[in-house]
C-alpha cells in the first residue's frame, strides 16, 4: 500500500482503491485489491477520528465503503463455493 503524508491524499487514495477494487475483472487479483481498499479505509478511519473534525460525511461514505467490499468479498465467496 502506498504511504503519503496528507490527509486530502490519504482522503484520496481510499477512494481510488475502492474504485480499483470494485472494478476489477479479474478474479485472482480481487481479494488483494479488497484487502488493500480496506486497509486504506480503516487507516483513514483511524485518522479522521484522532482529528477529532466533524467528518460525518466522510465517515459516512467509509462505512459505505467498507460494506460494499464486504458484499463484493461474500460475493466471490459464494461463487468460488459454488464451482
Amino acid at each position: 500500500m502506498m504511504n503519503v503524508t496528507t490527509s486530502q491524499s490519504n482522503s484520496e487514495i481510499w477512494r481510488e482503491l475502492y474504485v480499483a477494487a470494485l472494478f476489477e475483472t479479474d478474479r485472482e487479483k480481487m481479494p488483494s485489491r479488497i484487502a488493500d481498499a480496506e486497509q486504506a479505509i480503516v487507516a483513514r478511519a483511524r485518522e479522521l477520528f484522532s482529528a477529532g473534525n466533524d467528518t460525518i460525511e466522510e465517515d459516512q461514505a467509509l462505512d459505505d465503503a467498507l460494506y460494499a467490499l464486504r458484499a463484493l468479498q461474500s460475493c466471490l465467496h459464494i461463487q468460488s463455493a459454488a464451482a
